[in-house]
């Protein structure tokens, strides 16, 4: 496939069942690609993992702070969260401090992420809502920040509204891209959302990861601020068993992912940014990929590589509980 790379195989009963294919891209504080495989220009939608630029905007006018947000609550504005019953409870207490309704967020209703959230709603008779959505934490934060600052919370989502363009502006500086050459498309929340090359997704995590290197002193501490979140409160992010909290629990690093595949990585004392793509979307093999990185980095705690490893194990288990197969991390990162 043009620009990827094989990155995983799978095999059962000793035959190749299934193939992976992607990029990485590792690049330094300067912006340059230290490590690649497959093509570090290939240009992809950040999805999710630009969730914690979009917040940008939000942490900039210190929304958390003027609302008397708690850090569990703010750190849904850059959150994935899939709807466990403590994700719940903290964005009605958003909604209710922010004093906004569940109609006036722009995402759809719908059921949690989370397997087991979800069948309890069902158990339940829930109905579905929009606060279920795993979105709705961004929205809220963009809804709040627009009633702040006196622009209409009814429209935040049309890509001409202003704190639609104060995000843009911030994916191109994190990018460091020019403004207009970010691709532009419709997310799965209804929000605008970007394409970048895979290695000014890695350098925007650096930045992220290591905010000394960002000038404006207002992008700066915002930036701060939301890493920091992110790092105290993992579980917000996602959940419980999902590869961003894990990751998230290590304070080194910053980390988010998006839909069909893509993940950004910040890494602070090694300072360097890490951006993949996975061509078919998949999440499931993000766990081995992100482990294989690490490791052929020399990354010194093993501990969140074996985390990984056990979240999402190399050996394919069938329902049955039977080992039928494994799978592989079969790149290797060219300088």
């Amino acid at each position: 496939m043009r620009g990827f790379t094989t990155l995983v195989e799978e095999y059962r009963g000793g035959l190749l069942e299934n193939v992976h294919y992607g990029a990485v891209s590792v690049v330094d504080e300067k912006g340059n690609v230290l490590y690649h495989a497959g093509d570090p220009d290939h240009v992809t939608y950040l999805r999710s993992a630009a969730k914690p630029f979009q917040a940008i905007p939000v942490m900039k006018r210190k929304i958390d702070e003027l609302y008397g947000l708690s850090g569990e609550e703010a750190a849904l504005f850059a959150a994935s969260h899939r709807g466990e019953a403590f994700h719940i409870d903290a964005l009605e207490s958003i909604l209710h401090k922010t004093n906004i309704r569940e109609e006036e967020l722009h995402c759809c209703p719908n059921y949690p992420l989370n397997e087991n959230a979800k069948a309890q709603r069902l158990r339940d008779n829930e109905e579905k809502r929009r606060i279920f959505h795993n979105c709705s934490g961004k929205h809220a934060g963009l809804i709040a920040l627009s009633k702040h600052m006196g622009w209409d919370p009814l429209t935040y989502y049309l890509p001409e509204h202003p704190v639609q363009q104060e995000i843009v502006d911030a994916i191109a500086y994190f990018a460091d891209v020019p403004k207009e050459s970010i691709g532009m498309g419709i997310d799965g929340c209804g929000l605008p959302i970007f394409a970048v090359p895979l290695k000014s997704i890695a350098l925007s995590y650096l930045k992220l990861a290591c905010p000394d290197l960002i000038q404006d002193e207002e992008t700066r501490y915002a930036a701060e601020r939301i890493a920091k979140l992110m790092n105290e409160n993992p579980n917000m992010i996602a959940d419980t068993q999902f590869v961003c909290s894990t990751l998230l629990k290590d304070s080194n690093l910053t980390a988010k992912g998006g839909a069909k595949g893509v993940y950004g990585i910040g890494l602070r004392k090694e300072r360097i940014g890490i951006s993949l793509k996975v061509s078919d979307g998949s999440e499931q093999v993000w766990p081995s990929i992100i482990a294989s990185i690490l490791e052929s980095l020399g990354y010194s705690n093993q501990d969140t590589i074996d985390s990984l490893y056990e979240l999402v194990p190399n050996q394919i288990i069938n329902d049955n509980g039977l080992v039928v197969g494994e799978r592989k991390a079969v790149f290797s990162l060219q300088s």
